[in-house]
């Protein structure tokens, strides 16, 4: 492989002298740019075609998730690595959904982010724990709550048994039989793992699920 061809958009003069004195000690790096603002950093891009962009996220003329976005919507093959100080959802879903390939903070060591451009290069995405965590909790899929699965007729039962309801009473409210109330509230009881309708009625409270007369 040959050098990454890297570039830096920091709207902080210290910031990119950092990252570009470091980034000047690495033997398989060639140093392309650096812009200080969105806008430039796309018009910079064409000119330049780097393999890799160190971006900031927030700075004026431009923020880094629109210039991520236009950037890759013509040098495609370009990785972008977000590298800021915020971590927010705000920030770090709409800058994955531009197309950002990793996600870095700045409080990442210098030896971090040269592993995250040679990582890029092969197509590994690098994405700090924190955000990673944020993304985690997003996705992670919710765990069904047991009246979740209760039928619509049950349920109906169930906001009554919230309601302190005798079967008899249940019947006449729901205009079902006795019976039926019997088969529903054992039913119940079942899908919801307790032992008996004073436990159901203590469910039923809690998840704030009760009967509202018309």
């Amino acid at each position: 492989m040959g050098k990454v061809k890297v570039m830096i958009v920091d709207d902080h003069e210290m910031v990119r002298l950092g990252i570009k004195t470091y980034l000047l000690t690495e033997d398989r790096i060639e140093f392309l740019g650096e812009a200080k603002s969105g806008n430039e950093a796309v018009q910079l891009a064409k000119v330049y075609k780097p393999d890799v962009i160190l971006m900031d996220l927030l700075m004026d003329d431009g923020n880094g998730i629109e210039a991520t976005e236009k950037i890759l919507t013509y040098h495609g093959s370009c990785k972008i690595i977000i590298l800021t100080s915020y971590y927010d959802d705000e920030k770090v879903f709409p800058s994955i959904e531009a197309g950002a390939h990793s996600y870095l903070l700045k409080t990442a060591s210098a030896e971090e982010v040269t592993s995250a451009i040679y990582k890029a290069v092969k197509g590994e995405s690098v994405i700090a724990s924190k955000v990673a965590d944020k993304m985690m909790t997003r996705f992670r899929p919710q765990e069904r709550k047991p009246h979740e699965d209760l039928t619509a007729r049950e349920f109906e039962v169930l906001k009554c048994l919230g309601e302190g309801m005798t079967n008899q009473e249940i019947s006449g409210t729901l205009y079902i039989g006795v019976k039926t109330v019997k088969t529903h509230v054992s039913n119940i009881l079942s899908k919801l793992g307790v032992a008996d309708r004073t436990q159901a009625a203590i469910y039923a409270n809690r998840n704030g699920i009760l009967y509202k007369k018309e």
